[in-house]
């Protein structure tokens, strides 16, 4: 194993979560909600 240079520790790419992967969470977490809402308090038509 070697020490890394400073340059190189500025590089590293560890645990990051992309845009995209936070928006599908996102998105699926309020269709989710959308649907327990739907299903708690249905509203008829209007």
């Amino acid at each position: 194993m070697r020490e890394l240079t400073n340059e190189e520790m500025l590089n590293v790419n560890a645990g990051s979560i992309s845009a995209g992967a936070v928006a599908a969470i996102v998105a699926g977490i309020s269709f989710l909600v959308g649907i327990l809402d739907g299903y708690v308090r249905p509203y008829k038509c209007r």
